[in-house]
């Protein structure tokens, strides 16, 4: 992406204290330090660890940077460093443009000062004047919803009030970059919908804008680039949909050895003893993408099924379900004779319409013969689908469908221009 660039890190790191082991028992440990205070300070050994590691950043002027990553992986550390919050170990970090930061409830805010003086000071500091304060202050106080609050003192505030103020004033008082960390999260669905609008217009506005999310819709949606922060590093950058892809996949490996080993519900049906499914696969693809969707259609996804013993009667069932073991959909195909050796299983599908995320598959074999059920498999790894979404760019309107369409309206036989994007999000 080309720009200015307006933050910039290299090497950060932030080594944190644990705290000081006793070993002794605090008693004793109260007495060295009595008799002698430097050799008890020498003894006690200090615990330290890293929360962040050698992390470099560049964000472009305009670009919304998505933040994603397990809970103590550094994200927040990150934008506390930034948000000159807290010094680093190591490393520098330079930023050039006026800084908002969201990271937790009332973070600026004052408890002792009345929502509107709140809101006047953190135009101050942003270096605003008053009049250009004024001209935002009806927008900000309709946005968070209480009028009827805005000369009380926030520490009197509920938890939802005091976001919706301070998410209001960070987005309305226009910062050259607004870093926010997992804000969206707090307070109603209404208030999500309304903080996730705002948001895409800043986005829009031309902001820069680094958020911090767990919900990796909203990242998909407001987010054109992606870092994965891994134990305290970077593990990747880059596209959104690549990025967010390889982190659902990684974090599905656990859950797909779970399954595997017969844990949570997902035990492997059947004696195994005649035939056995050993992989799987999305024909054409190959090595770590193997299992990989990035195209809607066509696509063949492959079972290699290693038969033992000869099955007479076999009646071969697939079926693909969401993350949450919801059945999309099911067949099976009955008569089939095999013999010892190692089959292919291929079923080749039109289109997998299905919105980005991880996807299971369960491959059955069954002998109608003998009725026995001879192997029961939810396949691992998951499949993951990285392709691209279609969807409506509102949360609570994405359904499992991911749907390429085009849109075209027509008035006396004149073609009306839509406003949106072509393929109908906002």
């Amino acid at each position: 992406m080309s720009g200015t660039t307006v933050i910039e890190a290299a090497g950060l790191g932030k080594r944190y204290r644990r705290g000081v082991p006793v070993d002794a028992g605090l008693r004793h440990t109260l007495e060295r330090f009595v008799r002698s205070p430097l050799s008890a300070l020498r003894g006690a050994k200090m615990e330290t660890f890293w929360a962040l590691k050698d992390v470099s950043l560049e964000v472009k002027e305009g670009e919304v940077l998505g933040l994603i990553g397990r809970n103590g992986a550094g994200k927040t550390t990150l934008l506390k460093i930034l948000s000159r919050i807290t010094r680093p170990t190591e490393g520098w970090a330079e930023i050039r443009g006026r800084v908002r930061s969201l990271l937790e409830v009332g973070t600026g805010f004052h408890p002792e000062l009345t929502g509107r003086e709140n809101a006047y000071l953190s135009g101050a500091i942003l270096g605003m004047g008053k009049r250009e304060i004024d001209r935002k202050f009806d927008e900000i106080v309709a946005f968070a919803e209480i009028e009827k609050f805005i000369d009380t003192a926030v520490k009197h505030y509920s938890t939802g009030m005091y976001m919706r103020l301070a998410f209001s004033v960070a987005a309305h008082l226009e910062p050259e970059i607004l870093l926010v960390d997992e804000v969206l999260a707090v307070g109603d669905i209404n208030f999500q919908k309304k903080c996730l609008g705002k948001m895409g217009e800043v986005a829009k506005a031309g902001r820069t804008v680094v958020l911090v999310s767990h919900q990796l819709n909203q990242i998909r949606r407001l987010c054109e680039r992606v870092a994965w922060v891994d134990e305290g590093g970077i593990r990747r950058s880059g596209p959104t949909h690549e990025v967010v892809a390889a982190y659902e996949s990684a974090m599905t490996v656990s859950e797909s050895a779970r399954k595997d080993a017969g844990i949570a519900g997902h035990s492997r049906g059947g004696s195994a003893t005649r035939a056995k499914f050993v992989r799987w696969e999305i024909v054409g693809r190959d090595g770590e993408a193997a299992h990989h969707l990035e195209s809607i259609g066509p696509v063949t996804i492959k079972f290699i099924l290693q038969v033992w013993r000869p099955i007479a009667t076999a009646v071969h069932g697939m079926a693909l379900y969401t993350h949450e073991q919801e059945l999309l959909f099911a067949d099976a195909t009955r008569k089939l004779q095999l013999s010892p050796g190692e089959y292919h299983l291929s079923h080749t599908f039109p289109m997998l319409p299905l919105r980005p995320g991880p996807y299971s598959w369960l491959a059955t074999l069954y002998d109608e013969g003998d009725a026995e059920v001879i192997d029961w498999w939810s396949c691992v790894p998951d499949m993951i689908v990285t392709t691209e979404n279609h969807q409506s760019g509102y949360d609570e309107w994405n359904g499992i469908l991911n749907l390429p369409t085009s849109f075209e309206a027509f008035k006396d036989s004149l073609a009306v221009q839509s406003k949106g994007n072509e393929d109908g999000r906002d």
